[in-house]
C-alpha cells in the first residue's frame, strides 16, 4: 500500500487551516445549494445532497451551518443561480491543470482563472486542451476502523462495483466509473463504513515530475485558487511531494 491516496494527493485538498475555513465553508454552501436545486432538500432521495453533506462534515461545517445552507437553498428567496464551468489550461513547466468552478458571474470568474494562470507562469487554454490527459473517476472516502484488514476491504469494494483501491495510515480510497458511484458509496455505507467524501474526480493517466522552481509556482497557484470562492476543485498532473505544512 501506498502512504497517501494517489487521488488524494492530486486532487487539492482544502481547509487544513483555520484561516482558509470559512473560505471552504462558503464553497460547500455552494455544492449545497445546487445540490438541493437539482434533486430537493432530502438527501435520503438526493444521493448527490447526501455526498456534499458528507463532505461538509469531513471539513468540519457546523450542522447548524448545514441545515441553514439546505433551507436557504430550497427557500423561494434563494434566486441565485451557480452555473458549473470548468476551465483547462497549463501550469508553469506545462503541468496540465483543470479547474471547477461554481459561480454566479461567469465574467468576474474567467478573469479571475485566467490572472492566476498567468500570475503563476502558466496560461488558460481552450477546452480540452488537457482534460484528455484525465479519467473521471468516481472516489469514495471511508475511515479506517481498528482491525481492519486492507485486502477484506478491497474485496468488499471490489464486490460493490469499484475498480480500484488504495489506502493510507487513517482512510480507504475507492474508485469506481461515475456511474457506480452511487453504489459503491450505498454498499459501504450499508456495511457499516463512515463515509468521509464521495464525488467524481479527474485523475491523471500519469503524472510529471518537476524541478523545485516549478513546484514552487505550481503550489503558489493552487494556493491562489483555493483562496478564489467561486474555484470548487483543482486538479493537475505534477508529482508534488507531500509537504507538512498543508497539515493542521
Amino acid at each position: 500500500m501506498s502512504g497517501h491516496s494517489k487521488w488524494a494527493t492530486i486532487k487539492r485538498q482544502k481547509g487544513k487551516t483555520d484561516a482558509a475555513r470559512a473560505n471552504v465553508f462558503t464553497k460547500i454552501g455552494r455544492e449545497l445549494a445546487v445540490a438541493v436545486k437539482s434533486g430537493g432538500s432530502d438527501p435520503n432521495n438526493n444521493p448527490r445532497l447526501r455526498d456534499v453533506i458528507a463532505k461538509a462534515r469531513a471539513a468540519n461545517m457546523p450542522n447548524d451551518n448545514i441545515t441553514r445552507s439546505i433551507k436557504k437553498a430550497s427557500g423561494e428567496e434563494s434566486n441565485v443561480v451557480y452555473d458549473a464551468i470548468t476551465y483547462e489550461g497549463y501550469g508553469n513547466g506545462g503541468v496540465a491543470v483543470i479547474v471547477e468552478t461554481l459561480t454566479d458571474n461567469k465574467n468576474r470568474t474567467a478573469a479571475a482563472v485566467r490572472h492566476i494562470f498567468d500570475k503563476c507562469g502558466g496560461s488558460l487554454g481552450t477546452t480540452n486542451c488537457v482534460s484528455y490527459m484525465f479519467e473521471s473517476k468516481g472516489v469514495v472516502t471511508i475511515a479506517k476502523q481498528q482491525g481492519d484488514d486492507d485486502e477484506e476491504i478491497m474485496m468488499l469494494a471490489l464486490e460493490m462495483g469499484a475498480d480500484d483501491f488504495d489506502s493510507s495510515e487513517t482512510e480507504y480510497y475507492i474508485s469506481a466509473a461515475p456511474s457506480a458511484l452511487a453504489v459503491v458509496r450505498d454498499g459501504l455505507e450499508k456495511a457499516g463504513r463512515t463515509i468521509i467524501s464521495s464525488e467524481v474526480q479527474q485523475v491523471p493517466a500519469s503524472t510529471v515530475d518537476v524541478d523545485a522552481d516549478t513546484e514552487a509556482k505550481i503550489r503558489r497557484m493552487l494556493d491562489m485558487f483555493d483562496e478564489d470562492d467561486d474555484v470548487q476543485n483543482v486538479y493537475h498532473n505534477a508529482n508534488l511531494p507531500e509537504d507538512d505544512d498543508d497539515e493542521d
